[in-house]
């Protein structure tokens, strides 16, 4: 059974940073890209960041570029954001999520559950 598991999020002030993880399980983690997406409260999903199975090419929405990295151990079978620079408009529930392939070209099959980052005062 394929399982996604996030962790790392919760309250941080503006400009403060955050790393999130992602422990993956249940299939051959680098066999596939993975990505990063959010929702933030009341909008719709807004795609944040891919990465292909080797971690050679990564890609970021430009409102993320600068600010957010993306990476994967794929000894520990983990994908990760780190968060920088962080505003008031990045507060919503980032999910992981596997791809049906070793690059992004193709769609996500798997999500997990989210984890919640809410930036503010």
């Amino acid at each position: 059974e394929v399982q996604l598991v996030e962790s790392g999020g919760g309250l941080v002030q503006p400009g403060g940073s955050l790393r999130l993880s992602c422990a993956a399980s249940g299939f051959t983690f680098d066999d596939y890209a993975m990505s990063w997406v959010r929702q933030a409260p009341g909008k719709g999903l807004e795609w944040v960041s891919s990465i292909t199975w080797n971690g050679v090419a990564t890609y970021y929405a430009d409102s993320m570029k600068g600010r957010f990295t993306i990476s994967r151990d794929n000894t520990k079978n983990t994908l990760y954001l780190q968060m920088n620079s962080l505003k008031s408009d990045d507060t919503a529930v980032y999910y992981c999520t596997k791809h049906y392939s070793k690059t992004r070209a193709h769609g996500m099959d798997y999500w997990g559950k989210g984890a919640l980052v809410t930036v503010s005062t």
